[in-house]
């Protein structure tokens, strides 16, 4: 009976750490039927868990919007061959991916471009 109880307890945790995973990784802020594109400088790139962030000033209208761009993990964008090094204050990129719905200058990369025509993807493939 013990034993059980034991068994059941550790099942309970599991499911709730897996709901916590889940509702971490929504993309349910972002509209992600009409692609954005932006164009700007580097000012930051965070390599770190559970995501990255790129900051990006984007230059709009006589003034500088300020973006914050959500990427993948550092595993995930690692396969698809990023480096912490790969970004650089001072880079100039286009970033294609998807606004957040409240229209604030956030938004989550589908794929970064360099001036030289180079695309790198920042999310995995579909399976």
């Amino acid at each position: 009976m013990k034993s059980l109880s034991y068994c059941a307890f550790v099942i309970g945790i599991f499911s709730l750490s897996c709901l916590n995973v889940q509702a971490h990784h929504s993309t349910a802020g972002y509209d992600l039927i009409h692609g954005t594109i932006i164009s700007g400088i580097v000012t930051r790139f965070d390599w770190e868990n559970p995501h990255t962030q790129l900051f990006l000033d984007v230059a709009a209208e006589g003034e500088t919007e300020h973006w914050s761009i959500e990427m993948e993990s550092p595993v995930i964008l690692s396969r698809l061959g990023w480096t912490k090094t790969s970004l650089k204050p001072g880079d100039s990129i286009s970033v294609i991916g998807s606004r957040a719905k409240d229209l604030s200058f956030k938004m989550r990369a589908g794929y970064v471009q360099w001036p030289d025509g180079r695309k790198v993807p920042s999310l995995p493939p579909e399976s």
